[in-house]
């Protein structure tokens, strides 16, 4: 089902749902299950499952270092499709356009398509780390928006190089990013706004917010999207902070600020575990007050652990 249905069969009860990261290589899917595990009480109507880019590796190769591409968290559809089997959940991959050509991402779409995958995240992706701008891969996409035009063409049987007359197509419901304090790379927030709007204008269907932990700056985005005709479901991002370390690393990475009460709050804290407790408190807060608000969704960045989420979910659901 898409999520754009679940939305409208909730008759405005604010869902539950929550983020998860593929594992790393190597690692067994068993753990991801039993961080999954706690949070299905609370009913998610469907999981998001993040997509990696690909990262350099040094090999010792003799004695000399070889640069190689590689992916550290591969498998984003072959888990959904896990997921969705276990859980009877909809799962909805994230899609990039950093690391994969036009080519690859028509198969990644056919093979969700095949597995009954019913909506997709569209996201440009992150620069790589050796990279101080985002570059695409030759033959990928640069902005999000052409991705989100590759979907919308699939689904009308347009295909990169052929058009097929099917009973058949895709019919992706599409999921793009928010940004309630901005997108790092946007002049202003009208600005990123305008490309939220362009987005939307080829078919996007709702939007998911990043991370934020003052609740007046996503009712402000919201204001301003329908201010510039968005009228389609705006999903807030919860991440609880965790430890002392996201005072700082949050900010830099996402470009967010985080409230004085709330720095107040951790800088007080005499350890990870009190930290991981105000995060938690703040988060319910944060939570209830959106809830109350009437929004559609309250979707938690797990960020592969579920104990936080589950506290959060305790406290509001």
């Amino acid at each position: 089902m898409k999520v754009t249905e679940h939305i409208i069969n909730s008759n405005n009860k604010t869902l539950f749902s929550f983020e998860i990261i593929p594992p790393v290589k190597g690692r067994n899917i068993q753990e991801l299950y039993d961080n999954i595990d706690p949070l299905m009480e609370f009913k998610p109507p469907f999981i998001d499952v993040t997509t990696s880019r690909e990262e350099y590796v040094y090999i010792d190769k003799d004695g000399l270092l070889d640069k190689r591409l590689t992916r550290m968290r591969p498998g984003t559809v072959g888990i959904c499709a896990s997921i969705k089997h276990k859980y009877n959940v909809d799962t909805i991959p994230h899609v990039l356009c950093g690391g994969f050509t036009k080519e690859e991402t028509e198969y990644l779409l056919v093979d969700c398509h095949y597995l009954g995958i019913d909506n997709i995240m569209a996201l440009r992706g992150d620069a790589m780390k050796e990279e101080k701008y985002f570059t695409p891969s030759e033959g990928g996409h640069l902005f999000a928006s052409d991705l989100v035009e590759q979907i919308k063409d699939l689904n009308k049987g347009k295909y990169l190089h052929e058009v097929i007359e099917s009973d058949d197509c895709a019919d992706f419901c599409i999921g793009v990013a928010g940004y309630p304090e901005k997108h790092m790379e946007a002049p202003s927030l009208h600005s990123d706004l305008k490309w939220l709007k362009h987005k939307i204008d080829l078919g996007a269907d709702y939007v998911v917010t990043q991370m934020f932990f003052d609740n007046k700056k996503y009712f402000e985005f919201v204001e301003a999207a329908r201010n510039m005709d968005i009228h389609v479901p705006i999903i807030p991002g919860i991440k609880p902070i965790a430890i002392k370390k996201h005072l700082h690393l949050l900010p830099q990475v996402f470009r967010i600020d985080i409230p004085q009460d709330l720095i107040d709050a951790v800088e007080a804290c005499k350890n990870n575990k009190e930290v991981r407790q105000v995060g938690i408190e703040w988060a319910i807060e944060q939570s209830k007050e959106l809830k109350a608000a009437g929004v559609p969704v309250l979707h938690y960045y797990s960020m592969g652990k579920s104990t936080n989420i589950k506290a959060i979910a305790e406290g509001v659901f």
